[in-house]
């Protein structure tokens, strides 16, 4: 039984895992490939690039719920049930399955595709644990700081090249009664600006913070998190707690600028905001201008096969072919976002030219911090930005918040 994707969005757990036992018994014997995923994502429009191109299609379960959808991967490993392919993340939950040994080992593909040039090794570290790599990419996306050339335009605004132009631009904004920043309380995104705040100022530290080499509480965290402080003071970002969607406040002309994944050009496509036309992006400056890199955050959806599946062989072979040009070109033209393989093409003429900018050596790479982040330390730090956020004013006691979890995470780690 195959699940479309508004019918799999609202079904109950129950029946999405009598759907994917099905698809799994009779997916083995012909070219489906089952596929159990937690993104929204349209895979049947993709599978029939695979299926022209490989002779290979997918069959996808959609899970809208997280827990009942990580429930049953592990659930599944342990039984005949387990999909030829899933989606999972990078970071401390792919180490779990792997210490397990309940995901397949991907190492030759990565090595194949690096030597062929269709991967750069910075991703490759993405997958890497304890030397051997897991998974592959769906996609890899890089952050840049989106903006509405609707309101550049009427103010006369230049995209900004440096942090100082960039605050100059917010204050500007400030005083024709547009927010600069978007900015949000709550899980996942109270992240977001502790992250390009702490890479803009010193990339080592934050690599430090997130491996448990550098404290929360440190003086230049503390440093860190008074520029936030004096951002927020000044106006420059819009309500933490507002329920309606950056794209929606964007389209408004609300805010002006919106630090994301390229993942997120198709979320602004859902409001009517047209690429080159209403949005750019550009490059989020250092905050440290002495800093010698331009760290960018990068996140990615990992596609893996389990250990057990009954499909592994084919799961393998999917995983290499996504990784190709054909299948990134297809991807990024599906999605409008950046394909991580430099051979394919992307979908709009914002992200082929953010792309050719980040092949200057200048800009290094870092996980963001939701997956850099072990988890405890993740949850605590999402409930105490968003209190420093919302009730802004010294930031100790909220970097002691999250430093005692990160020192019991570390005292066992």
């Amino acid at each position: 039984m195959k699940l479309s994707r508004k019918a799999a969005t609202g079904a109950a757990a129950l029946i999405i895992v009598a759907s994917v036992a099905g698809c799994s018994s009779t997916a083995a014997s012909t070219n489906e490939l089952s596929f159990v995923t937690d993104k929204s994502w349209d895979f049947e429009k993709f599978s029939a690039v695979s299926e022209d191109d490989m002779d290979v299609a997918l069959d996808p379960a959609y899970y809208a719920d997280q827990n009942a959808f990580q429930a049953f991967i592990k659930q599944s490993f342990r039984s005949n049930k387990a999909p030829g392919l899933f989606t999972w993340h990078t970071g401390s939950s792919l180490e779990d399955l792997v210490a397990e040994g309940l995901v397949a080992e991907t190492t030759e593909i990565w090595e194949k595709a690096v030597a062929d040039g269709n991967v750069s090794e910075s991703v490759k570290d993405l997958y890497t644990i304890d030397g051997a790599q897991y998974c592959t990419p769906i996609s890899v996306d890089d952050w840049v700081m989106y903006y509405d050339k609707r309101t550049f335009a009427d103010l006369g605004l230049e995209v900004p090249t440096t942090w100082d132009e960039m605050m100059t631009t917010a204050d500007t904004l400030v005083d024709a009664g547009v927010a600069p920043f978007w900015n949000s309380g709550g899980n996942p995104w109270a992240f977001v600006w502790f992250q390009i705040l702490t890479a803009g100022t010193d990339v080592d530290l934050y690599n430090d913070l997130v491996a448990g080499d550098a404290k929360f509480t440190d003086p230049e965290v503390v440093e860190v998190m008074n520029v936030w402080l004096d951002m927020k003071e000044k106006g420059y970002f819009t309500d933490p707690g507002s329920k309606t969607p950056a794209e929606t406040q964007i389209k408004d002309q609300e805010v002006a600028m919106i630090p994301f994944g390229t993942w997120y050009s198709s979320t602004l496509d859902t409001v009517g905001l047209e690429s080159g036309k209403d949005w750019g992006v550009f490059p989020i400056p250092n905050v440290n201008p002495d800093q010698d890199v331009v760290p960018v955050a990068t996140e990615t959806a990992p596609v893996c096969v389990p250990e057990s599946s009954a499909q592994k062989d084919l799961g393998l072979e999917y995983s290499e072919w996504w990784m190709g040009a054909t299948a990134q070109t297809a991807w990024s033209e599906q999605q409008g976002n950046l394909p991580f393989n430099p051979k394919a093409t992307a979908g709009t003429e914002e992200f082929q030219a953010i792309g050719e900018e980040y092949t200057d050596p200048k800009y290094v790479f870092y996980l963001r911090y939701y997956e850099a982040a072990p988890a405890p330390i993740l949850t605590a730090s999402l409930d105490e930005f968003t209190g420093f956020m919302t009730n802004p004013g010294d930031p100790m006691p909220y970097l002691e918040g999250i430093q005692r979890v990160a020192d019991e995470y570390w005292s066992e780690h």
